[in-house]
């Protein structure tokens, strides 16, 4: 399979941050990430990251991952999924014991240059377990940034915020 022509060189993009939706996927597109634990520790490792870049939505899949992120101009899109696949390979061999290969080489990535875009990307990221069948709604589905976003927002209700 060829590998796509990228120019990661953080000197050569353009001046401020830059948003992605980027999706990845298992080695062989194994169920790798359908367990409770290996979807947890995924979303834990996503949070490890936040001084780094800022994660607008994510979803993990039992097969693959949509992230929709943004980082900035001293950090390269490569660097950054490396970062979040690496350390979660690294952890859920230490923590898990999972000696299997995790990830399918490489990603996919759209870069999104206005809002109706990052819209479309969103939605798309919240319907996926919809689309799956693995929940009714997309605030039902566990392993998903709307799911976390649901739970924030009913705890802010319950306390009267």
């Amino acid at each position: 399979m060829a590998r796509p022509l990228r120019n990661s060189a953080p000197s050569a993009t353009q001046a401020g941050p830059r948003t992605f939706f980027v999706s990845s996927r298992t080695a062989q597109g194994r169920s790798l990430l359908q367990s409770d634990r290996m979807a947890r520790l995924f979303i834990d490792v996503l949070a490890s990251y936040a001084n780094r870049f800022k994660l607008h939505d994510f979803v993990v899949m039992p097969n693959h991952v949509h992230l929709l992120l943004t980082i900035q101009q001293d950090l390269s899109i490569e660097k950054a999924i490396q970062l979040i696949k690496g350390n979660f390979s690294y952890q859920a061999k230490k923590e898990l014991g999972f000696e299997r290969e995790i990830w399918q080489r490489g990603f996919s990535e759209v870069r999104i240059y206005d809002r109706d875009n990052f819209l479309k990307h969103r939605k798309y990221i919240h319907d996926n377990p919809v689309r799956a069948g693995l929940a009714k709604t997309a605030e039902e589905y566990p392993y998903s940034s709307a799911y976390l976003r649901a739970r924030k927002s009913a705890g802010a209700k319950a306390q009267g915020l």
